[in-house]
């Protein structure tokens, strides 16, 4: 999961009494001789130093052609001197390096040069700008180490420079003594190292410090200060988790997700007042949540995920009201048991809910439609049994439906295309029987269907085709029958169906393929040492975003794979040419049914990754060179019926066995002429025991096509597997 989130701080202006004519006049005069303004009248000395920084700058989008006369693009002024003293050059796509002509502006106060891409050291001379109260040089490309220069700005209350990622070194030891009226310190996604020096831990100034996604290590020890952000995620951290006492009334992040903590988490975490977000996944949490540790209703995201904890869900995590409490709840990747409890149903502003990948059982409460504002509920990987509670069309807004992998039975109801909002429904792995309703049309937003490993059964009905938006789809390993629709391939943004292990009939429909198979919308650049099976995951990434009230964005991706899985059924007749034209396919799989005719050329596939049309009745010769396919890294023939001879020349070399069980087909071999395709070893052996290590790979995935969901959590870095934070205050 992706999570995003700003809290602005907002400060509204309360009017007082009207102040006498004299005294407001002073005051605007005042305002006016003495506010940074634009340079109207720039000091001489300073117009030079900024001409000579400009001078080694490129600046493709000429944001800086504007620095003649009197209109000075990002520079502010004191109005009566002239002097330069603030430098805004944010965000303007500006690059080279930061001459020390800079430094010559003796006045400046503020330097703001983030978000562009100028590279070099930091120059050391600005620790001469003794005014300087601001430097953000942030999603740089700095390098080296951090200046000691900087210990002679006593007068700093701002230092971020978070995402320079050659930025780094060990942690200075002065970092916490050089400024008592530092206020933010951002040194986050670079790469420093060592531990954190005792003097950041008494700064009394200090109220933001984030040193995410770096290379710290050390214990985690208590503040002393009261801060109100703390970013220590991705790190090297180890220890126990302190109650940081005296950021009680004041912290509202704490983040200190992928790092080495043991042990429970303390009860004294639910004293910070403030809290509003607590991260704390990817680490080695243990024990149970105890009872007493229950948060206020201003706790908007709390992440448990990827830890040891143990024993029941928490009956009460947080308070709640109507209005305010838990917008994301993530307790995944643990291992609580026993029941969900009915007081997670009483968190009304509950909108994201993961409790994957524990160890829960009995029923889904019914209560869940209580969560009306619900637009995420991942429960799979558990053992969780009944049906799906027909409460939960209370959750109107429910983008994704998570349950594969549990014992859940019964039937999909009709009742469920209430969830007309629906863009992802996955129930895959379970014991659902019964047919796909024909209300389900109404599930127009669908983009992701995983209804594989069931006992689901009938034949395909034309509520499927209303699914206009719809991506990936896969009905594998139930008992569907009868024919296989002639809509089948006619989706337009469809990148995986997945039909195999079914009792489907009758001919491969030959039709019109729509522009995602052709164009291959994923397509992309990949590593060839990348074993294919793992691209064939979907990645779901939840965005949310906290401003003035609680709103989450839902947001996620489908893999890149693009493929087609028709295997171990009862179809026959031959092979549509068309399917082989498909230029944007990767993977096709039609092994284990009852095929014949020809094999036509597979030269026009060119994103083919991986062909397995074993097992069937196709005969005729194998189609000539196929050295072009250079993405082609399983192909599997085997067991059909192929006659004449395959060429030395003609790039097959490098499939061994994939023409295993052709006793007709000649196979010639690097200076020994022909081998015969041999017959089985032994009837009925499956696949894999017939091919050996290298071809149980095309079993794997070619049985069905793998539909992992990557869970959400917050503040985590790049580095943090499958989490990735992006955050902003």
């Amino acid at each position: 999961m992706e999570l995003k989130w700003d809290v602005p701080v907002f400060r509204p202006w309360i009017p007082s009494k009207l102040p006498s004519l004299p005294l407001l006049l002073m005051l605007v005069l005042s305002l006016c001789l003495f506010s940074p303004t634009q340079c109207l009248d720039l000091d001489p000395d300073d117009k030079s130093s900024l001409l000579c920084f400009n001078s080694s700058v490129q600046d493709p989008n000429r944001s800086l052609a504007t620095w003649v006369g009197s209109n000075w693009t990002g520079i502010s002024c004191e109005n009566r001197t002239g002097r330069v003293v603030s430098v805004n050059l944010a965000n303007m796509n500006l690059s080279g390096k930061v001459l020390p002509c800079l430094c010559n502006l003796s006045f400046l106060e503020y330097l703001d040069l983030s978000g562009n891409n100028f590279n070099g050291t930091i120059p050391t001379c600005f620790g001469s700008l003794a005014s300087l109260k601001t430097i953000d040089l942030s999603h740089n490309s700095f390098s080296g180490v951090l200046p000691d220069n900087i210990t002679r700005l006593g007068q700093l209350r701002e230092l971020v420079l978070n995402g320079n990622r050659q930025l780094g070194g060990d942690l200075p030891w002065w970092i916490g003594n050089f400024s008592s009226n530092l206020e933010k310190l951002d040194l986050s996604s670079n790469s420093f190292n060592g531990e954190m020096p005792d003097s950041l831990f008494h700064l009394k100034s200090l109220r933001h410090l984030d040193l995410g996604d770096n290379y710290i290590s050390g214990n985690v020890h208590e503040f002393y200060q009261s801060l109100e952000f703390l970013g220590l995620a991705s790190n090297k951290l180890f220890g126990t988790l302190p109650c940081f006492s005296a950021s009680t009334k004041s912290l509202t992040v704490l983040t200190l997700a992928n790092n080495s903590l043991v042990g429970g988490i303390p009860t004294c975490i639910a004293s910070l007042e403030a809290l509003a977000h607590l991260n704390l996944s990817f680490n080695h949490l243990s024990y149970g949540i105890s009872p007493r540790l229950v948060f206020t209703e201003k706790l908007l995201v709390l992440d448990l995920s990827f830890n040891d904890l143990s024993g029941p869900l928490p009956g009460k995590i947080a308070e709640a009201t109507e209005k305010s409490g838990l917008v994301l709840l993530d307790l995944s990747h643990n291992r609580f048991s026993g029941k969900i409890p009915l007081k997670i149903t009483e968190l009304k502003s509950l909108q994201a809910l993961f409790l994957s990948h524990n160890l829960l059982t009995g029923e889904i409460p019914a209560r869940i439609g209580n969560l009306t504002y619900l637009q995420v509920v991942d429960l799979s990987y558990n053992s969780l049994s009944g049906s799906i509670p027909l409460d939960i069309v209370g959750c109107f807004q429910l983008l994704a439906l998570i349950l594969n992998n549990n014992n859940l039975s019964g039937e999909i109801q009709p009742e469920l295309d209430a969830l007309d909002s629906l863009k992802i429904l996955d129930v895959s792995h379970n014991k659902i029987s019964g047919e796909i309703p024909l209300t389900l049309a109404g599930l127009k937003s669908l983009e992701v269907v995983d209804l594989s490993s069931n006992n689901l059964s009938g034949t395909l009905n034309d509520a499927i085709t209303k699914w206009l938006n719809l991506k990936y789809l896969s009905l594998a390993h139930n008992k569907f029958s009868g024919n296989l629709p002639s809509w089948l391939f006619t989706f337009e943004a469809i990148q995986v169906i997945d039909f195999s292990g079914n009792k489907f009939s009758g001919f491969i429909p030959d039709g019109n393929f729509n522009i995602s198979f052709r164009s291959n919308n994923g397509n992309s650049v990949r590593d060839p040492k990348v074993p294919f099976i793992s691209v064939k995951s979907i990645e779901i990434k939840v965005s949310a975003m906290v401003i003035d009230t609680s709103e989450l964005s839902f947001t996620f991706k489908v893999s890149s794979m693009v493929g087609i899985d028709l295997s171990d059924n009862l179809l026959r007749g031959e092979i549509p040419n068309v399917l082989f034209e498909v230029e944007g396919l990767e993977y096709l799989n039609l092994s284990y049914n009852y095929l014949d005719g020809q094999l036509p050329s597979l030269e026009k596939m060119w994103n083919l990754r991986a062909l397995d049309l074993s097992h069937n009745s196709l005969s005729g010769q194998i189609p000539g060179n196929i050295s072009t396919l250079k993405d082609l890294i399983l192909l599997n023939l085997s067991y059909n019926s192929f006659s004449g001879s395959v060429p030395v020349n003609q790039g097959y070399r490098r499939f061994p066995g994939a023409f295993t069980g052709n006793p007709d087909l000649c196979v010639e071999s690097s200076g020994e002429g022909c081998e015969r395709g041999s017959p089985p070893a032994e009837p009925g052996k499956t696949f894999e025991e017939v091919e050996g290590p290298i071809l149980v790979w095309v079993f794997c995935v070619s049985a069905f096509v793998s539909f992992y969901l990557g869970v959400v959590g917050l503040f985590c870095s790049a580095r943090a597997r499958s989490y990735i934070l992006q955050k902003k205050v």
